[in-house]
């Protein structure tokens, strides 16, 4: 059942899981606290999404996470795009 479901989600999405679940040990493991790690991960989902964010774009979403502190909100980032 798992790769029944895992293959539905990769048909949908066009992304292997195998980024998927790396991009989501990242998040979990990343120091929010750390440009240089929120930089590779925006860029890293931008990647997987296929859509550029422009260098403006990335520099709200770092000053963003960088002035909350140790969370990411998904939520906040999803309304900056």
């Amino acid at each position: 059942m798992q790769s029944s479901f895992f293959r539905k989600i990769e048909g949908k999405t066009g992304v292997p899981m195998e980024d998927v679940l790396a991009l989501a040990n990242a998040i979990q493991y990343a120091d929010f606290q750390d440009e240089r790690q929120i930089r590779q991960i925006i860029r890293k989902v931008s990647q997987l999404a296929n859509k550029p964010v422009t260098k403006e774009l990335e520099e709200k979403i770092v000053a963003s996470i960088l002035k909350d502190g140790k969370s990411l909100d998904l939520n906040k980032i999803q309304k900056m795009l």
